[in-house]
């Protein structure tokens, strides 16, 4: 103002210097969502990056303690529009974390968490709009074995793709899948038949992937035909991911049995199956996916 110009200085500050602020009883307040490359050029974080930031100068100053303030009271069970009776979580582990990150639930992204884990960063998920406490983020400890379904999720922005007639031979499924890769097209789960054309042993190869790259994943496949003599493929986004986790179930036996019967009862038709040491994930019509929630939630976690 009044013709003074200030100019902005970037200037790289160690933790050291953060610690040495605090102690003179100031308040440090560090930008988030950007950062610089290795050869010191400023770039932005992508999405989750506010958090990241936080997460990542908790690590560097070894803080006790993490907070991340957003628009939700902490992690539920289930999304509490869909399962009226979620309710809030008092702690959960890193472990558990990323597998309902991964499986749709939206209040933490993925690398946050994985940060987290890898430096031993505790946090606490909670609301910038009460002073209520939120759900704590940690370690795995063994008391948290005595739950076995911690939460369940759902992810509609999932979409299918089977490709029929693969040739059964070593090397097919690679071609496929790194293509994939190469067009930076991420592959969630994926199931393999093998059937016989006219005496012929071929495959047929279902995959699903994130909704925004089915185009690109169906010029993929489209491209592949002639190089593989492949019959032919189908796409179906009218599908959802429907995931329960909790790392109770490493010693809990009959877990997904429990889920398959709970979704039969609901008349609820399974597509794929995936399965992890603490998550079960199925394929389910997207039409189906808010009242198999309800159902797998209330039976599970009540």
């Amino acid at each position: 103002t009044d013709g003074v110009h200030t100019k902005a200085k970037i200037q790289n500050i160690t933790p050291d210097e953060v610690h040495r602020s605090l102690d003179a009883g100031n308040v440090v307040i560090v930008a988030g969502f950007q950062g610089q490359t290795e050869e010191g050029q400023i770039t932005t974080l992508g999405r989750g990056g506010s958090d990241l930031t936080a997460i990542a100068m908790a690590a560097a100053l070894k803080a006790d303690l993490c907070q991340i303030y957003t628009d939700v009271d902490g992690v539920y069970t289930a999304d509490p529009r869909l399962a009226p009776s979620a309710r809030k979580l008092p702690e959960i582990s890193y472990d558990e974390m990323l597998e309902l990150a991964g499986s749709g639930a939206k209040v933490m992204q993925l690398r946050s968490v994985e940060f987290a884990k890898k430096f031993n960063v505790v946090f606490e998920v909670r609301s910038s709009l009460n002073d209520n406490p939120g759900t704590i983020v940690k370690e795995e400890t063994t008391s948290m074995e005595d739950v076995v379904v911690r939460g369940v999720s759902i992810d509609k922005n999932q979409a299918e793709v089977t490709v029929e007639g693969v040739p059964d031979r070593p090397g097919s499924a690679a071609r496929i899948f790194k293509s994939l890769a190469d067009a930076a097209i991420n592959v969630d789960m994926i199931v393999q038949n093998v059937s016989h054309d006219g005496g012929t042993r071929v495959t047929d190869i279902s995959f699903t992937v994130d909704k925004p790259d089915l185009l690109k994943a169906s010029k993929v496949i489209d491209g592949l035909k002639p190089e593989l003599g492949l019959k032919g493929f189908t796409t179906d986004e009218g599908i959802a991911k429907l995931s329960i986790v909790g790392v109770g179930m490493r010693s809990h036996s009959g877990v997904a049995a429990r889920m398959f019967e709970i979704l039969a009862a609901s008349g609820v038709n399974i597509g794929m199956i995936s399965t992890s040491e603490i998550k079960v994930s199925v394929v389910i019509p997207l039409a189906d996916g808010d009242r198999a929630l309800k159902a797998v939630h209330e039976a599970f976690i009540g």
